[in-house]
């Protein structure tokens, strides 16, 4: 038998790394496939007291919109503890850790958002850009960067939101523009934190008909127990558009609690939920309850499961804090690249482990989930 020649095997080779580099980039994710929308907070994470909490009237495991009572707090809390800054906000957070886990190509996530022209703005486009998420954000000047407090104690973490900028978000002025919805056009997988229907509900609306009418995936998070009580009307105008709902066991409680439901199972509160009316029947809508270290709660037309979270030594947590957005931005990692439902749980699981391990909502370099 004649073995090849150099020529031929060198032509052999050049064919085989073609057809591997073509299948390959088939694989992956392009550029902006993954878009979110949301509050682009900077956090300040610092491990304080019972009495600082008490002094403040904040309760643990709460997130809360900044009063007049909580001004003072935020220069406290600097002066007199140890913090530390990062760039924060529930959405960009998601898109980060998504990013975090698909590595290459970079910018796969792009983000909108409302900042000040000042110094934290700096910062967070400074982060965003080592994060490799594509973050086209609103600059105004009326109002400076917004702000998260993260007061921890124990594994317990008490946040509180000063919106500020992010609270300036103008459709017309930012996602109107034709170069901006572009990008929006570019998606195929969208996600928005239900935080966001505090500041633009119309921005939301927008992105999610766009998302129904061409049957791409639009994802939303019940974010805190007070977007269902306070701000019920917006977030039902936007449900029936919703493919894919996150929240968690306080937050599907309160929904619950809200909408009338005569069921505290967090199961059956699931499969209500999923069975609320739909715009694009092409998609059944699927409803993701994470609990804390309790089992994941999934419910989809067909049935309810449970998926197990991975075991942690209870001592090597060390900050809760971002866990909900990990577990989220995991997710979308996977769905970006149409991977089945359990495979997107498991990646959820992973980004939310590796997250309370450290402070913040902070990554080592590279993901090692497979």
């Amino acid at each position: 038998m004649a073995r090849d020649g150099p020529q031929a095997k060198k032509a052999k080779l050049e064919r085989a790394t073609s057809q591997e580099e073509q299948e390959k980039s088939q694989d992956q994710p392009g550029e902006n496939s993954l878009f979110g929308m949301g509050n682009p907070l900077l956090d300040i994470c610092a491990t304080v007291d019972k009495d600082f909490l008490d002094k403040y009237g904040l309760k643990v495991n709460d997130q809360i919109l900044a009063e007049e009572k909580h001004v003072k707090m935020f220069e406290e809390l600097v002066k007199k503890f140890k913090v530390e800054y990062h760039a924060g906000g529930s959405t960009q957070n998601s898109v980060k850790v998504a990013q975090w886990m698909i590595q290459k190509p970079y910018k796969v996530a792009t983000f909108f958002g409302c900042i000040g022209t000042d110094k934290f703005g700096e910062i967070l486009k400074k982060k965003a850009e080592e994060a490799h998420v594509d973050a086209h954000y609103y600059e105004q000047s009326e109002q400076p960067t917004g702000t998260c407090a993260a007061c921890i104690t124990g594994d317990n973490r008490s946040l509180v939101a000063n919106l500020a900028a992010a609270n300036c978000y103008k459709k017309e002025e930012h996602l109107d523009l034709e170069k901006n919805w572009k990008l929006v056009e570019r998606a195929n997988v969208y996600y928005i934190a239900g935080f966001f229907i505090t500041v633009s509900p119309e921005s939301i609306l927008k992105v999610a008909k766009h998302a129904s009418e061409k049957n791409k995936v639009f994802g939303l998070n019940l974010s805190a127990p007070f977007i269902s009580q306070y701000f019920m009307k917006p977030l039902m105008e936007i449900m029936p558009y919703v493919d894919i709902l996150f929240g968690n066991e306080t937050e599907a409680a309160t929904f619950a609690r809200e909408q009338g439901f005569e069921d505290e199972d967090i199961k059956e509160i699931a499969k209500k939920v999923q069975a609320l009316p739909k715009q694009n029947q092409k998609r059944q809508r699927i409803v993701v309850f994470t609990q804390g270290k309790e089992d994941t709660i999934v419910a989809t037309a067909t049935e309810v499961k449970a998926f197990p979270v991975i075991d942690i030594d209870q001592n090597a947590i060390v900050d809760t804090n971002g866990a909900g957005d990990a577990f989220v931005g995991g997710f979308l990692s996977q769905l970006v690249y149409e991977r089945d439902l359990d495979q997107c749980i498991r990646a959820g699981h992973y980004s939310a482990n590796v997250i309370i391990q450290r402070s913040g909502c902070t990554f080592p370099e590279k993901p090692s989930f497979h």
